[in-house]
């Protein structure tokens, strides 16, 4: 760039402010308040607050036994066509510290259209109607075709327990998103993976009410892995719980909405002995591995 006189430059300037300056220039606009037009006034908190929020919520929970509408879609829910299925019963059973089982119902004769179990790393499927039974690791590709195949007790698991960070290995960064449409405070987990960090979870707390609206799980490479909705917080002895949960697979392909219709946290009735899934007899077993 070549040198500008300061003569040119001054006359610059002037012209430049005289611009600015002048009334019949300048377009006034009217900006909205920050957030949805609620007519509430915006809650603050910093990240020590919606970190102890989130163990409020997580840390009285040891098992539950729940009774679910699940409504199943799959296709391309980034953009594209998506297919809604019948929404059937099911029951899902959890445990601490990773036992999870989802048994679903067929909407019509209502028996068994699946029972899934998932402990540790690894999960159990049958299929009562194809005398089908699944063995295999949490982490296999799900490249099934059909994409209600794709099902993981592991993607109940992420989406229906909102777990605090785990601890130093976990980093949280805390943002805030608010403009004149939303109004939400971000926590970002981030986690060490060798020598890098990556971003794992995000959890956004709605900044009228400091609810927790969303959260979004990332695989290694930062893809979205599973963006799940709550809504309808409902006290279920003495906790709080979403009766209301939107999960979404993107790179699975598929969504799952659960309309809760009945949860009993912390009932005896939830022991050792309902996480056991014996393969049926003469079942074809399917074996799917990392």
């Amino acid at each position: 760039m070549g040198f500008i006189p300061a003569t040119r430059l001054c006359t610059f300037v002037v012209l430049f402010c005289s611009l600015f300056s002048s009334a019949c220039l300048v377009r006034r606009r009217v900006v909205a308040p920050p957030g949805k037009p609620e007519h509430k006034p915006l809650l603050t908190a910093d990240k020590a607050e919606l970190i102890r929020r989130i163990h409020a919520i997580s840390d009285p929970i040891q098992s539950f036994s729940m009774k679910v509408d699940m409504s199943p879609s799959v296709g391309s829910l980034r953009g594209g066509t998506v297919s809604d299925y019948p929404t059937i019963g099911a029951y899902i059973l959890f445990r601490q510290p990773d036992e999870i089982r989802v048994i679903g119902l067929d909407p019509v004769i209502h028996a068994t259209a699946f029972d899934m179990l998932s402990s540790g790393n690894n999960f159990k499927v049958s299929i009562p109607s194809r005398n089908e039974f699944i063995d295999g690791a949490n982490d296999a590709p799900a490249n099934s075709q059909n994409k209600l195949e794709n099902l993981r007790p592991e993607a109940f698991f992420g989406a229906l327990m909102i777990k605090p960070p785990a601890g130093p290995e976990d980093l949280t960064v805390l943002e805030e998103d608010t403009d004149e449409t939303r109004a939400n405070y971000i926590l970002l987990m981030l986690k060490r993976d060798g020598g890098e960090l990556r971003l794992e979870r995000t959890v956004y707390f709605d900044r009228y009410s400091l609810q927790i609206t969303r959260q979004i799980t990332f695989d290694a490479k930062g893809n979205i892995k599973g963006d799940t909705r709550y809504s309808h917080w409902q006290t279920y002895g003495g906790v709080l719980f979403p009766s209301m949960i939107d999960m979404q697979r993107p790179i699975d392909g598929y969504e799952l909405v659960l309309t809760v219709t009945d949860l009993k946290i912390n009932t005896p009735e939830v022991t050792a002995e309902k996480f056991v899934l014996a393969q049926p007899p003469n079942a074809k077993v399917r074996v799917l591995k990392e």
